[in-house]
C-alpha cells in the first residue's frame, strides 16, 4: 500500500489544485508490457535473469491494483494522500514513477493557472498564450489541458482544443502585419453585410474615409498623423477575411499614433455593415498607460460619432505577463479585458516541480514508516481514510487523517485534530460538514463501485467553485494563512509509537 502526496504548497502559497488523476487511471488501464520492450528489457539486464522473470512481465497487468483518489480538480494540501495505491508490490512499484510524472507538471500547471485567475480577478477574460515555449509538445498539450482545468477560458493551441474541447482564442502576428506593404496589395475588396442585405464594393476606400474622418475629429485631433499604411492594409485584409472575428495585433509600428487608429478605421467600417470588431491586442510598451489611452480613444469615438457601446471595446494585453505583472497592473490602474500568458504561466517558472512523492505505507497488513533527520519528510503510515471538515460559514476548516477501523468525523460531534509531528499543535474542532476525500477510481478485478472520470469541464467546474469556497486568507498571495492538516489522537500515538519502534537506538561512549 502507497500513498502519493506531497510536503509543500508550489509558489509561496498555502493550497495546490489536484490534477492529472485521469491520465494515471488511463495508464493503468492499458498497462501491459509488448514483445519488443520484453527484448529490450532482457538485453539491458546483466545476466543472468531466468526466463520465468520475462514470462512474468508478459502476464503482467493492473488487474490486482487499486486506487482511491482525491476528486481530480480539488484544493488539497500537503501530506493528504492524493492517492493510495494497492495491490502486488512489485507491480504498484512500476506505478511509481509514471503516476509522479503525470501528477506533479498537471498538478503544479493547474495550480499556477488559479493562482493566476485570483490576482487577475473573476471579470477577465484569461488565455493560454505558451505552446511555443513551452517544454516540447507534450509539455504543450498537457499544459493547455490543465491550465484550462486550473480556471483559464480558452488557448490557442488548436490541437488541445481538438482533443479536450477547450475554446480557442488567437490572434495575428506580427509577421502578418508587417509582410503587407501598402492597401495596393488588396484585390477582393467587396464585402457583403452581415446580414446579407447589402454589399460593399470598395470596403478598402470606406475604410481610408472613416481614417479620414478620424484625423479630422475634435475629440481626436492632434493625437495622430499619418498611420502607417502597411498595417492598415493587413486589418483591412483580415477584417475581409475575418469580419466577425476582426481583433488586431497593435504595436507593430507605433500603438497609439498608427495601431489604434488603423484599427478604429476599420472597426467602424466593418460596424456600418453590421459587423461588431473583437478589439485589440497590446503585446508591448507600458501596458497600463496603453490600454488607459485605448480606453480613451474608444470612448472618444462612441461619444463623437454615436456608436453603442464602442467604448466598451474589448483590450487583450500580453508580453511576458505573469502573477507578479498583473498584480502591479491591478495597482497601477488599467483598461484590460483579457490576458493572454504564456512562458511564465506553462513553463511553471517560479517554481519547476511540486516534489511529489510515492512511499510505502504498510505491506502484508504490517504499517512502514520512512523516517527521516528532516521531520518534514517523515511519511504517516498505515492504511487512512481523509476527511475536511468545514466550519459555520461553509469554509474548509482543517483535512483530517484516520486509521482506516476508526470511526468516521460527525457532524455536530467534537473530535481532537493534532499536527501529526508537533505535540503542541493541536485543536477540538466540531465539524458542521464532513467531506471524505479518497473515493475508489480503480478497482481492478474486483466488484467494488467505481467513480466515473467527468469531462474536462466539470472537473473545471469543481476547481473554481472548492476556490471560492476557501477562507480569503489562505488564498492571499502574500504572507497567505496556512491550511491546517491533522491526524486523529489515536492516529497521532500510533505514529509515534511506530517512529520510537523503528529509530535505531544510539549508544554513547
Amino acid at each position: 500500500m502507497f500513498d502519493l502526496y506531497f510536503r509543500k504548497n508550489p509558489f509561496g502559497g498555502e493550497y495546490t489544485i489536484f490534477a492529472g488523476l485521469e491520465d494515471c487511471i488511463r495508464f493503468v488501464a492499458h498497462f501491459n508490457f509488448t514483445e519488443d520492450e520484453i527484448a529490450f528489457v532482457r538485453a539491458t539486464l546483466p545476466p543472468p535473469c531466468e526466463d520465468s522473470f520475462f514470462d512474468y512481465l508478459r502476464g503482467l497487468d493492473c488487474s490486482d491494483i487499486e486506487i482511491y483518489s482525491i476528486s481530480e480538480g480539488s484544493v488539497v494540501f500537503p501530506k493528504v494522500p492524493l492517492l493510495r495505491v494497492e495491490g502486488p508490490v512489485a507491480v504498484v512499484q512500476l506505478l511509481e514513477t509514471p503516476f509522479v510524472n503525470l501528477i506533479n507538471y498537471a498538478s503544479l500547471v493547474a495550480t499556477n493557472a488559479a493562482r493566476h485567475r485570483f490576482v487577475a480577478g473573476k471579470s477577465k477574460l484569461l488565455l493560454e498564450f505558451g505552446l511555443r515555449r513551452a517544454q516540447g509538445p507534450d509539455g504543450g498539450i498537457s499544459a493547455s489541458k490543465y491550465c484550462y482545468m486550473g480556471g483559464f477560458d480558452a488557448t490557442s493551441n488548436v490541437a488541445a482544443g481538438r482533443l479536450f474541447g477547450i475554446p480557442l482564442r488567437g490572434t495575428h502576428s506580427h509577421a502578418f502585419v508587417s509582410s503587407f506593404l501598402s492597401p495596393d496589395e488588396i484585390l477582393e475588396k467587396s464585402l457583403c453585410s452581415c446580414d446579407g442585405s447589402t454589399v460593399c464594393e470598395d470596403f478598402v476606400s470606406w475604410v481610408q474615409t472613416w481614417l479620414s474622418k478620424l484625423k479630422r475629429s475634435k475629440l481626436l485631433a492632434g493625437i495622430f498623423g499619418e498611420t502607417n499604411q502597411s498595417e492598415l492594409a493587413a486589418f483591412m485584409s483580415y477584417a475581409l477575411a475575418f469580419p466577425n472575428n476582426f481583433l488586431a495585433l497593435v504595436d507593430t509600428y507605433d500603438v497609439v499614433r498608427s495601431g489604434i487608429p488603423n484599427f478604429c478605421a476599420v472597426a467602424l467600417a466593418l460596424n456600418d455593415l453590421g459587423y461588431k470588431a473583437q478589439g485589440i491586442r497590446l503585446d508591448s510598451g507600458d501596458l497600463a498607460y496603453l490600454s488607459c489611452e485605448a480606453r480613451k480613444f474608444f470612448h472618444s469615438i462612441e461619444t463623437e460619432f454615436g456608436v453603442p457601446d464602442f467604448g466598451r471595446t474589448s483590450i487583450t494585453a500580453s508580453n511576458d505577463l505573469n502573477e507578479e505583472t498583473l498584480d502591479d497592473l491591478n495597482k497601477q490602474g488599467h483598461e484590460v479585458d483579457a490576458f493572454g500568458i504564456g512562458t511564465h504561466l506553462v513553463t511553471c517558472y517560479a517554481q519547476p516541480a511540486l516534489g511529489v512523492v510515492f512511499k510505502l505505507v504498510e505491506i502484508n497488513n504490517q504499517p512502514r514508516i520512512k523516517l527521516s533527520e528532516d521531520v518534514s519528510k517523515v511519511s504517516i503510515p498505515c492504511k487512512k481514510r481523509c476527511y475536511r471538515l468545514y466550519g459555520k460559514e461553509g469554509y474548509p476548516l482543517v483535512d483530517i487523517m484516520t486509521g482506516e477501523n476508526e470511526p468516521s468525523p460527525k457532524v455536530g460531534e467534537r473530535i481532537l485534530c493534532r499536527h501529526p509531528f508537533n505535540e503542541s499543535k493541536r485543536a477540538y474542532v466540531v465539524p458542521q460538514k464532513v467531506e471524505e476525500l479518497l473515493k475508489c477510481y480503480w478497482s481492478g478485478s474486483s466488484d467494488r463501485r467505481r467513480e466515473e472520470l467527468p469531462p474536462i469541464k466539470e472537473i473545471r467546474d469543481r476547481c473554481i467553485d472548492q476556490l471560492d469556497r476557501m477562507r480569503p486568507d489562505h488564498m492571499r498571495r502574500l504572507n497567505p494563512t496556512p491550511y491546517k492538516v491533522s491526524v486523529s489522537a489515536k492516529l497521532y500515538d500510533f505514529i509515534h509509537f511506530l517512529w520510537l519502534n523503528e529509530a535505531p537506538v544510539g549508544e554513547l561512549q
